[in-house]
């Protein structure tokens, strides 16, 4: 018995890590393109013990011949503060610059944050 009530403590433990980790995550509310500006709008929500936190792109190569038969290419939003503890939620409108995009227009883009969250969306040719 004291082996299954260790082992039902651990997995316990196990699960709520796991949900804790979940809890940190960022996410994404509205997506759209503003084309007078060239630049992304993303609604992030998040976590964490302020409202300070900074978001950026990592650019992915761009790959031809994706859905569609456009060019595609991925941007992992990275948060200057991914550790912070989740005491509160917040949700921060951030704007990203496109002029770097290293594909041809039109193209679908996949915004991507971890663990697990993503949103596509097409970007109109100029």
């Amino acid at each position: 018995m004291t082996g299954r009530r260790t082992l039902c403590r651990l997995m316990l433990a196990a699960a709520a890590a796991l949900l804790s980790i979940g809890a940190r995550a960022d996410n994404f509310g509205r997506v759209r393109y503003d084309g007078q500006t060239d630049q992304l709008i993303v609604a992030m929500i998040y976590r964490g013990s302020n409202p300070n936190h900074t978001f950026s792109l990592k650019w992915g190569k761009c790959r031809i011949h994706q859905s569609g038969d456009l060019p595609g290419v991925t941007l992992e939003v990275l948060d200057d503060q991914f550790q912070d503890r989740a005491l509160q939620e917040y949700t921060k409108e951030v704007r990203f610059d496109l002029t770097g995009l290293p594909c041809p227009r039109p193209v679908s883009i996949s915004l991507t944050t971890a663990p697990r969250f993503f949103h596509t969306l097409t970007i109109p040719g100029r």
